[in-house]
């Protein structure tokens, strides 16, 4: 049985083959971006991120943060 992960793949690569190649380098863009924006940052960014925001005051009452959870 194949794994959904390949099957993504020939999915994605029979989509590829039926684009006009003129799109393809924007296509490549988009994919890159949305990658980027849902890939998480090493912790050790993260962190050096975060502590910055608290040494600036950005930041929120625990309160606040658990008022939706």
């Amino acid at each position: 049985m194949p794994s959904s992960t390949s099957t993504y793949q020939r999915q994605l690569q029979r989509e590829l083959k039926r684009l006009p190649k003129e799109y393809v380098p924007n296509l490549l863009q988009i994919v890159r971006l949305y990658r980027e924006s849902v890939t998480l940052k090493p912790a050790r960014e993260s962190f050096s991120e975060g502590w910055k925001e608290a040494l600036q005051g950005k930041t929120h009452p625990i309160a606040e943060l658990w008022k939706d959870v």
